[in-house]
C-alpha cells in the first residue's frame, strides 16, 4: 500500500503538523482499505482558501488576491469500470453516489454533493475529456461554513480525480476551476464566481484578474507571513448566515445597476473617472449605497495591485497598511460588516472592534461575503497564542483558526510525495 513521504508532509503542512498529518494519512489509507477492500490507492489533497484582497470585486470582472491554505481535504481513490462514483467522507453520515451513465442535470439533486460529481463529469464529457467511475475515502479539515470554501475544495478535488485517472493529468488549474464552477452553477444550482475554485486549484497566493471572466489572468506568489513576523488567522464570529441571501445578492446587483447607468454590463467595463464624472446621475438613478459600493470596487481593484506589489517586494508593512485600508473600505463603502438595519446582531462589526482593542498591533478585516461568518487577522507571532486564548474563551473553543499559505493547489500525490 502507498504511504506518504515525510518530506511531502512538511512541504504541504509545515513541520509543526508533521506527526499529526502522518497519522491522518495512515488512518485514511486504513479506512479506505477497510471500506473498499483494495490497496490500490491514488492519493489526493485539495486545500481550502482564504481571501486576501479584492472584497466583492470578482463578480464585476475585477481583481482579487486569494491564497490556498494548509487545511485541506485528502482522498484515497481507486478507479472503477462501471461508471459509478462512491465517495465516503469521514464523520459524515451519508455517502455521495452518482451514476455517470446519466449526465443530464437531475432536478431533485440540486443542492446535493452528487450534483457536483455529475456536473463535473458532464463538463469533461462535453469537451471530449476522459472521465469514469471511482471510489474514494475522504477526510476533510475544511469545515463547511467556515469561510474557507469547502465547496470549491471538493469541486476541484473531484475534477482532479477525473483528470488524473482518466485524462492523463492534462488540465490546468484554471480548467479544473472552471469544471467546478460549471457544476456548482448548472447542477448544484448555486450562482458563484471563479475565485474560490481558482485559489483551491492553483496554490500559493493567486493574483487573479477577471477582466476576461472566462479566461482570467493569473499569477502565483509565494509568501510566508510567519517568516515576516505575523500569524494569519480567521475568527468564526458565530454569526448566522441564515436569511442573509438578499444581503449578499444586493452587492453585485447594486454594482451592476451603477454599471448599467454608465452604459456597461459590469463595473469592470468602465472606470473610476466615469463613475465620479457621473456621480450625481448615479446617485439619482441608483441611490447612494450603490454609488459607494461602486466606489469601493474601483478603489479595491487598485488595492489588489498594490497588495501584489508589496508581496513581491516582501514589504510586509506596506501590505498590512493596504489590508487595513481594504477593511475600512468594506466597512464604510461596501457596507458588508452589518446586516441592513441590524442593531443587536452585529457579529462581524463587534468582532472587528473587539480584535482591534485586544490587539492594537494587529490588522483585521471582514473575510469573504461579510454580514456574518468570519473575520481575518494578521497578528504579531509573539502575541498570537495569548489572543487565541482570549478569543476562544469568548467565542468558544476552536473559534480561532491559524492559517498558513501552502504553495500547492489541488494535487495528485505521486512521485516525490510517496514512498
Amino acid at each position: 500500500m502507498s504511504s506518504i513521504n515525510e518530506k511531502a508532509i512538511q512541504r504541504l503542512y509545515g513541520s509543526a503538523d508533521e506527526q499529526q498529518q502522518l497519522l491522518r494519512y495512515t488512518s485514511l489509507l486504513d479506512e479506505f482499505h477497510n471500506r473498499f477492500a483494495t490497496d490500490r490507492a491514488y492519493l489526493f489533497s485539495s486545500p481550502g482558501r482564504t481571501e486576501l484582497g479584492g472584497n466583492h470585486t470578482d463578480h464585476n470582472h475585477g481583481k482579487v488576491l486569494a491564497g490556498s491554505i494548509q487545511l485541506d481535504k485528502i482522498a484515497a481513490v481507486t478507479p472503477r469500470d462501471d461508471m459509478q462514483v462512491e465517495i465516503v467522507t469521514a464523520g459524515f453520515p451519508k455517502d455521495i453516489a452518482a451514476d455517470l451513465h446519466q449526465l443530464q442535470p437531475q432536478e431533485a439533486e440540486a443542492g446535493r454533493a452528487s450534483a457536483l460529481v455529475r456536473g463535473i463529469a458532464a463538463y469533461f464529457a462535453e469537451r471530449g475529456y476522459g472521465y469514469g467511475g471511482f471510489s474514494a475515502y475522504v477526510h476533510s479539515q475544511v469545515a463547511m461554513g467556515s469561510g474557507l470554501s469547502s465547496s470549491a475544495s471538493i469541486e476541484v478535488l473531484i475534477a482532479q480525480i477525473f483528470n488524473t485517472l482518466y485524462h492523463q493529468g492534462r488540465l490546468s488549474a484554471i480548467e479544473l476551476a472552471q469544471a467546478g464552477r460549471y457544476a456548482e452553477n448548472q447542477y448544484f444550482k448555486k450562482p458563484c464566481g471563479l475565485m474560490d475554485q481558482i485559489a483551491c486549484a492553483q496554490g500559493g497566493i493567486a493574483a487573479i484578474d477577471f477582466t476576461d471572466s472566462e479566461s482570467p489572468g493569473l499569477e502565483q506568489i509565494d509568501f510566508d507571513f510567519s517568516s515576516h513576523g505575523y500569524q494569519l488567522m480567521i475568527l468564526d464570529t458565530g454569526g448566522d448566515h441564515a436569511d442573509l441571501t438578499h444581503e449578499y445578492a444586493s452587492i453585485p446587483q447594486e454594482m451592476r445597476c451603477v454599471a448599467a447607468e454608465l452604459g456597461c454590463e459590469v463595473l469592470g467595463q468602465t472606470d473610476l473617472e466615469r463613475l465620479t464624472a457621473a456621480a450625481h446621475q448615479v446617485r439619482q438613478s441608483c441611490g447612494d449605497r450603490p454609488f459607494l459600493r461602486a466606489l469601493h470596487y474601483f478603489q479595491e481593484n487598485r488595492r489588489v495591485e498594490l497588495l501584489q506589489e508589496a508581496l513581491q517586494f516582501e514589504d510586509i508593512n506596506a501590505y498590512l497598511r493596504i489590508v487595513g485600508e481594504s477593511g475600512t473600505s468594506s466597512w464604510t463603502l461596501l457596507q458588508n460588516c452589518i446586516p441592513t438595519g441590524a442593531v443587536q446582531d452585529q457579529s462581524v462589526a463587534y468582532s472587528l472592534g473587539l480584535l482591534q482593542s485586544l490587539c492594537p498591533e494587529g490588522v483585521f478585516r471582514v473575510h469573504g461575503g461579510g454580514f456574518a461568518g468570519t473575520v481575518q487577522g494578521y497578528v504579531p507571532v509573539s502575541q498570537f497564542k495569548e489572543l487565541e486564548e482570549q478569543l476562544n474563551s469568548q467565542f468558544g473553543e476552536g473559534a480561532v483558526t491559524a492559517l498558513r499559505i501552502r504553495s500547492e493547489g489541488v494535487i495528485h500525490l505521486d512521485g516525490e510525495f510517496l514512498d
